[in-house]
């Protein structure tokens, strides 16, 4: 999470919107947010978002229609993801 909050301005030079999801609470997200500085949305998963995509670290980029373009198992290298979105841009 610390990674995303550190390139949070290149994704928002992208326009991406950065989601941290987990079945954790309010409280603890808030919690969470507060400890590492995180300026995105930290949303609390009653267990409907885990059924459609999967648990564990995984990082999607969902394009504006709601179709998953890339899906990436553990923590990605913010470069490369930055380049997977790059590369939906031009499409």
């Amino acid at each position: 999470m610390q990674a995303f909050q550190d390139d949070i301005a290149r994704f928002e030079q992208l326009n991406v919107q950065v989601l941290g999801v987990s079945g954790d609470t309010l409280k603890t997200h808030a919690e969470f947010a507060a400890k590492l500085d995180l300026h995105f949305p930290l949303l609390v998963d009653d267990g409907r978002i885990r059924k459609l995509y999967g648990s564990g670290r995984i990082t999607y980029l969902i394009d504006r229609s709601g179709i998953v373009r890339y899906l990436h198992k553990g923590m990605p290298d913010n470069d490369e993801l930055i380049g997977e979105i790059e590369k939906l841009e031009v499409k």
